[in-house]
């Protein structure tokens, strides 16, 4: 049975849009630090699915403020998160922040984001232009663009499903084709059509089941987005979680991209980077396939917080 104290609804405005989450403050006296957590791809709300409360309830019992928020469209927020921009969904987790920040028992100066997925990209793009956070964590998130994390996620799962190497040319060449056809500007109905001109891929099929015409402009607006640039602006320490088993993230290359960030000479001193990949754990950072967390994450989460936030308030 969960302990500690609950998550309660809030609602706070992110331009046009209006952004419903939960907010769980520690019930310790003084002023807490905080963290704004951002979930992944589709139709995320507060929770991330499940994924979320177990992580929400820990970083809460260690004396640190959560707040998480249906993304735009989804549960109690307007919007629509198919006609956004990963600019339009930084904004969001800049408001986010902003409004954890004004909370009551919170210290402004200490408060974080984490990123889940894609919501690393959306959260490096808001920690990039700012120099008042304290420290951003991406999680499970490819320092490559959408559509070479996509290409790997889809050549991971052809070996797996056993596809010969004609059926995994073929299907490959079609991604790539659809890629260019973004890239030239391609309307819904022609890629389509080049799906349906390519013959049956039982792999394909599944990455290509739930588009349509809305999720293609949008997949097409975020294919070449390069969470990197980003990464090199930053002027806050960054976290770096990879489940080292992770099917859908090109884990080693992401390490190496972040790195190179990390290394170049104009880089921000207070931008250190930090990696931590935990061996055998997925895109969750979860190893036993019964939506545990792997061992010791809450703790090096948590840990990681405390000794990158602030103790007293920033003048």
């Amino acid at each position: 049975m969960p302990t500690g104290p609950r998550p309660y609804d809030v609602a706070f405005p992110s331009g046009e849009v209006t952004l419903a989450g939960s907010l769980t403050v520690p019930e310790r006296g003084g002023e807490a630090a905080g963290v704004v957590m951002v979930g992944g791809s589709g139709p995320s709300d507060r929770d991330n699915d499940v994924y979320f409360p177990p992580i929400r309830r820990h970083l809460a019992d260690t004396g640190i403020a959560v707040l998480s928020y249906d993304k735009r469209g989804v549960g109690g927020s307007s919007g629509e998160w198919r006609d956004a921009t990963i600019g339009d969904l930084a904004a969001d987790a800049a408001a986010a922040l902003d409004f954890l920040r004004a909370t009551p028992g919170v210290r402004a100066g200490a408060v974080g984001l984490f990123g889940h997925s894609e919501g690393g990209w959306v959260v490096l793009r808001a920690a990039a232009v700012r120099d008042d956070l304290p420290w951003v964590i991406t999680n499970s998130c490819p320092a490559t663009t959408p559509a070479v994390q996509e290409r790997h996620a889809l050549t991971g799962a052809l070996r797996r499903a056993g596809a010969d190497a004609r059926d995994t040319g073929r299907t490959l060449a079609l991604y790539d084709h659809l890629v260019e056809a973004g890239r030239a500007g391609a309307d819904f109905a022609t890629a389509a059509g080049l799906v349906g001109s390519a013959g049956p891929s039982p792999a394909f099929a599944s990455y290509w089941a739930e588009v349509d015409e809305r999720l293609w402009r949008f997949l097409r607006r975020k294919q070449d987005h390069d969470p990197v640039p980003d990464a090199e602006r930053l002027r806050c320490p960054h976290l770096a979680i990879f489940g080292g088993a992770d099917e859908l993230v090109p884990v080693a290359e992401s390490v190496r991209l972040f790195g190179d960030a990390a290394c170049r000479l104009d880089r921000h001193p207070r931008a250190r980077l930090t990696v931590e990949v935990f061996p055998g754990a997925d895109h969750r950072v979860q190893t036993d396939g019964e939506g545990l967390l792997a061992s010791c994450y809450l703790t090096i989460l948590a840990r990681w917080i405390g000794q990158h936030t602030p103790m007293t308030p920033t003048p």
